[in-house]
């Protein structure tokens, strides 16, 4: 197993009834680094995101063919399970959804619900929630008020509680989609600062619209249309020197 390689796919396809969503993606994205994932509207991007969790399956109509490995290991093989799979990688959406519960039964929630115990031992809870806080950069403005309601949070802080809840179960692979477009500039800014900080300790793969965030943020870029990966290339010399004119006409905003 080459553990360079984070995610892979292979002739990966998907369809929602008779559409075509996905048309034989293949590719490899490297471990402990951000990859962007930037395309027009409707090319499949969220799709092909939602897809690394499985998360397509829960709607009736979709039919995915191909191979998926995370690290080695292909997510449909038969001893693979949904709950320790969505364990290994996390999501954070667009708009930030924390829990109507108290900013630290967020963080501790998926932990309760993966162990299978509600009663866990309280000093190793309140050290599971400074660690997942300050990882994000949000105890010393919450560790007063960790019972406050989540959903009274500010934005930006909601966004930054959605990844921090994930950080409690060991994701290997966080997927974000759009995880700025609800924000302020200033807010984007910080929510970026905290992806790059976050890089290397996880794999992280992005799905952005704005192409000076996918700059800003990714060491390496895909650019998908129609359903298909165009390219796939270092960051920089996608936007310096994109191979396909498509690509070209996509950042310069010729296309989409």
């Amino acid at each position: 197993m080459d553990l360079s390689v984070g995610l892979s796919t292979r002739d990966l396809n998907l369809w929602y009834g008779d559409f075509q969503a996905l048309k034989n993606v293949n590719l490899n994205i490297r471990a402990g680094i951000i990859t962007g994932l930037i395309g027009p509207s409707g090319c499949g991007k969220t799709t092909l995101l939602r897809c690394f969790n499985r998360i397509n399956e829960r709607y009736g109509n979709v039919t995915t063919t191909g191979e998926i490995k995370i690290f080695g290991k292909n997510i449909y093989d038969a001893d693979v399970s949904l709950i320790e799979l969505r364990k290994t990688v996390g999501m954070v959406f667009q708009r930030p959804n924390p829990l109507p519960i108290s900013v630290y039964e967020n963080i501790v929630f998926g932990l309760r619900i993966h162990s299978g115990k509600q009663n866990l031992q309280r000093s190793a809870t309140d050290a599971t929630v400074e660690e997942a806080l300050t990882a994000v950069g949000l105890w010393k403005d919450l560790h007063n008020n960790l019972k406050a309601k989540a959903t009274t949070l500010q934005l930006e802080q909601q966004q930054k509680l959605c990844i921090a809840r994930l950080l409690p179960l060991k994701p290997r692979l966080i997927l974000m989609d759009e995880p700025c477009s609800a924000l302020d500039v200033e807010a984007t800014r910080h929510i970026e600062e905290l992806m790059l900080s976050l890089a290397g300790q996880y794999t992280i793969l992005i799905v952005t619209h704005n192409m000076a965030q996918a700059r800003r943020v990714s060491e390496e870029c895909i650019f998908m249309l129609m359903g298909e990966l165009i390219e796939h290339n270092s960051t920089v010399d996608m936007f310096i020197s994109p191979q396909d004119r498509r690509t070209a006409d996509y950042i310069e905003g010729r296309l989409g």
